[in-house]
């Protein structure tokens, strides 16, 4: 992997995870209004567990929706539904299960990744062809690093490495400070789903604390050069 050149980043984006979907048609009448406002670059599918003839109809249903909204579709694993439901990659967890996935998703497909607990984890995704790494979302048990790890970890790979790298965001605090970090995408879930504002207000905020902070790094940066 080669280091990123000198010119400034280009401007992060949103990477929006679903709730669990067990009611496609629902989803489906949220999204228009959320890509109206904000620059939502993915939407992660996190299916609910029926019938693989169920699941791939799901698929299609809101592929068709988010790539109409300008956005790429990932589902959060279900590797063998990518292709038949006409998504554009899948989110993997761990080495091995990216290891796994490639053969299915390359060339023409994306490959993200999380699930890494150590810089070396981050490296051997990388050189193996991860298109993204993600940094700090939660384990199976909930936990997951402080916020300043997760702020260090993205500021060392955004400074070394080509790949984009992904900030799990829980908090508006957060999003500002993995932008601020060097952040390609920041990946919110709950902080949409369960705003009760409902997630029109939600995405609309935090797209507006996106480029605010984006505005503050760029400022940052010039201050830096002199």
């Amino acid at each position: 992997m080669s280091s990123k050149p000198a010119p400034a980043r280009p401007a992060p984006r949103l990477y929006l995870a679903t709730p669990v979907v067990d009611d496609p048609d629902r989803f489906i009448a949220q999204l228009p209004a959320l890509f109206a406002i904000a620059d939502i670059a993915a939407v992660l599918l996190r299916l609910k567990e029926t019938d693989p003839r169920g699941m791939t109809s799901c698929v299609k249903m809101i592929a068709s929706v988010v790539q109409a909204g300008g956005a790429a579709l990932l589902l959060d694993g279900h590797v063998e539904l990518v292709a038949r439901g006409g998504a554009d990659g899948a989110h993997l967890s761990g080495i091995a299960a990216l290891d796994e996935a490639l053969p299915s998703l390359k060339p023409d497909r994306i490959a993200g990744v999380g699930g890494l607990i150590t810089r070396h984890d981050s490296m051997t995704a990388g050189e193996r062809g991860a298109d993204y790494v993600l940094f700090g979302e939660p384990d199976a048990e909930g936990k997951r690093p402080s916020s300043e790890a997760i702020a260090e970890r993205l500021s060392w790979w955004a400074e070394l490495f080509e790949p984009p790298c992904v900030g799990y965001a829980a908090t508006r605090e957060e999003v500002s400070e993995f932008v601020m970090a060097g952040a390609d995408f920041v990946l919110v879930d709950d902080l949409v789903w369960a705003d009760e504002r409902g997630p029109t207000a939600a995405v609309s905020d935090l797209d507006q604390t996106m480029r605010q902070a984006y505005a503050s790094a760029c400022k940052a940066a010039k201050a830096v050069q002199g």
